[in-house]
């Protein structure tokens, strides 16, 4: 905003005052005229009166210099706060002092008592006018919001937070909200009024008194509470019928003075969120800092994030490998806003191609890669099992071989859990290269691993935006199993672990995420309509429509044979590396060719099947568990 612009908002504010101006005058005025008749009653208060009018004009002529110091009439009163009635009062009662004993000087005649009084009545009258303004306001602004039908609103929480949203949601007419009570698990709150609304009881209570006082809306809003609690609250309020909203945690909370820009509905993420990740930075920082790292699949949903994470931490150069233009350019516009000063290079690439592969890394010489270009589509990647082993099989041995050549210091491979003992192409296609990885760092001077993990929230082709788009489109909710689990793991904390992971390669490891307790798919659907205000099997329809190609009931995260040992991060563990025979691996890898050159999806598949001794193919559905 400008100085003039300042300047004009100055002069309104003193132009809407002027009434408050002379108000302010005959107030006074009118102290002195009542406290005479209060002092003296009605017999000789003419002649009173007339003595008393010039201690009344030194006290207007006090009162108003007193104002204008004070910048009252610059004040917009029907936004006060407390600071500006304080002041009022301050000044108020300096300006009373003052002409108390200005008046007892100048007009003995005139009663000490009377002019306290008058003073005291005027300081009194001013305040309350100024709150008048404001309480007409706000009662016009209902009468204005009473048009729309108010959603009943019930608060979780009744500290500063939830005290701050009670504030702005009173004074922002667009949100139509009746708020009808607060919830509180402090026994000492447990009937007490915040701002004339009770507090009705605890987290426990929620479902009856939701019932009771017949709530639509429930706003969580206990930014300061752990993952924990916000979890068993949310799973209380899912008992209910009502939308359920939150105020994120104090660190993502990006304006509080207008604490309704902070709400949000509430994710499926937020009763799956764990406790945030502690890296040990120093460690990160340091294979990082001032080194050019390469993403494969930057523009992916794991690439782009790790691309995120990577940019904290200084790298002299990030280079951004994708096929698909459109993530990778959006993602390079992100990261260039960010970090103007070291902004990164996008690479349009495919990992199949070996010569292009070549030139990208003899130009940058990356210190540092990260692989994470894959086919990754479970139910097509049946369909299309060429495509897989073309794309994940002989693309990361490409970028293998290249790593290799161009002495990078360190290779770290995205894998999955679906490469455990896997039923479908996908996860065999992976578990070959992981095998890819793990042969090479026995023969190289790269340091190769793999990091494995679970299914990510809200990655490309994942679970939760599938169920997301069924409910805006009114069902219903497909769960090919009502038994089927997965792990699962949030995009920022998978791509934290997987830099974490990193640091701690040697050569060879197969790093294992903790993902914390499987899902039921089915209770994630159940969640997910809740969540969005619908009833499930009521509003909601969840169909149950049968496994598909390649999909077992539960995933593992490790073979037998890997073992699993800690590591300095209680959430990642480490397989002991498996020695894999180098001639043998070229041999399956040549099968693997000739049976992609054929384009017949079953000669492919038992080549896969001869290549990776754990995948299990055609097997039926009900016996994949």
């Amino acid at each position: 905003m400008d100085k003039s612009e300042v300047k004009y908002k100055k002069k309104i504010t003193i132009y809407r005052n002027r009434y408050l101006f002379v108000f302010d005058i005959i107030l006074i005025a009118v102290a002195y005229i009542t406290g005479i008749f209060f002092m003296t009653g009605f017999a000789g208060s003419e002649q009173t009166v007339v003595s008393a009018v010039p201690a009344a004009a030194i006290s207007v002529f006090v009162f108003i210099i007193s104002m204008c110091v004070s910048d009252v009439y610059r004040t917009l009163w029907i936004y006060s706060g407390t600071v500006n009635y304080l002041r009022i009062a301050c000044f108020g009662m300096i300006a009373a002092v003052v002409s108390v004993i200005i008046n007892a000087f100048v007009f003995p005649d005139v009663p000490v008592k009377l002019n306290a009084f008058a003073c005291i009545m005027s300081l009194t009258e001013i305040i309350v006018l100024r709150m008048s303004v404001r309480g007409i306001y706000n009662l016009r602004k209902i009468k204005n919001n009473s048009h729309g039908i108010k959603k009943r609103l019930l608060i979780v929480g009744a500290g500063d937070a939830a005290n701050m949203v009670f504030k702005d949601i009173a004074n922002n007419k667009r949100l139509n909200y009746d708020i009808v009570g607060f919830i509180d698990d402090d026994k000492k709150k447990q009937k007490t009024n915040v701002n004339g609304i009770e507090v009705l009881g605890t987290r426990y209570a929620i479902p009856d008194i939701c019932k009771s006082y017949h709530i639509e809306e429930i706003l969580i809003a206990i930014p300061s509470a752990g993952l924990k609690s916000i979890r068993e609250i949310i799973e209380i309020c899912n008992n209910t019928e009502c939308k359920i909203k939150i105020l994120p945690s104090m660190d993502k909370i990006i304006d509080y003075e207008n604490m309704h820009n902070n709400i949000r509905n509430v994710e499926i993420e937020d009763l799956l969120a764990r406790d945030p990740i502690v890296l040990d930075n120093t460690g990160i920082s340091k294979y990082i800092k001032n080194k050019t790292v390469l993403v494969t699949g930057g523009g992916g949903s794991i690439g782009s994030e790790l691309c995120r994470q990577i940019m904290r931490y200084s790298p002299e150069k990030l280079i951004i490998l994708d096929i698909y233009e459109n993530n990778a350019y959006e993602l390079q516009m992100e990261l260039n806003k960010k970090y103007p000063d070291n902004m990164p290079e996008v690479v349009i690439a495919s990992v199949r191609d070996a010569d292009r592969l070549d030139d990208i890394f003899s130009k940058y010489k990356p210190y540092l890669v990260f692989h994470a270009a894959a086919h990754k589509h479970v139910p097509l990647m049946e369909e299309s099992p060429g495509e897989a082993v073309k794309n994940n099989v002989f693309g990361t041995l490409n970028v293998v071989k290249c790593a290799d050549k161009h002495k990078v210091k360190r290779f770290v491979m995205i894998s999955t859990d679906k490469a455990v003992n896997p039923t479908n192409i996908m996860g065999a296609t992976k578990r070959m290269c992981e095998m890819i990885v793990q042969c090479m760092a026995r023969n190289s001077g790269t340091e190769f691993a793999a990091v494995r993990f679970g299914n990510v929230l809200g990655s490309n082709g994942s679970v939760i935006p599938l169920f997301k788009k069924q409910i805006d489109e009114g069902g219903p909710v497909t769960v090919t199993h009502k038994d089927i689990t997965r792990f699962f793991m949030t995009i920022p904390e998978a791509s934290q672990l997987v830099l974490q992971a990193a640091s701690y390669a040697k050569g060879g490891e197969i790093f294992v995420l903790d993902m914390g307790e499987p899902v039921k798919i089915y209770d994630l659907a159940v969640n997910l309509i809740r969540l969005s205000g619908y009833r499930p099997n009521v509003d909601i329809e969840i169909k149950i429509c049968g496994l598909r190609p390649g999909e077992k009931l539960y995933e593992e995260i490790l073979m037998n044979e890997e073992g699993l040992n800690k590591t300095n991060h209680n959430k990642i563990f480490v397989g002991k590396p498996i020695n894999i025979d180098t001639d043998k691996l070229n041999t399956m890898l040549d099968m693997l060719e000739k049976a992609v050159a054929t384009n017949d999806n079953d000669v492919i598949k038992d080549a896969v099947a001869k290549a990776v001794p754990t995948y299990r193919k055609d097997i039926p559905m009900q016996e994949v568990i």
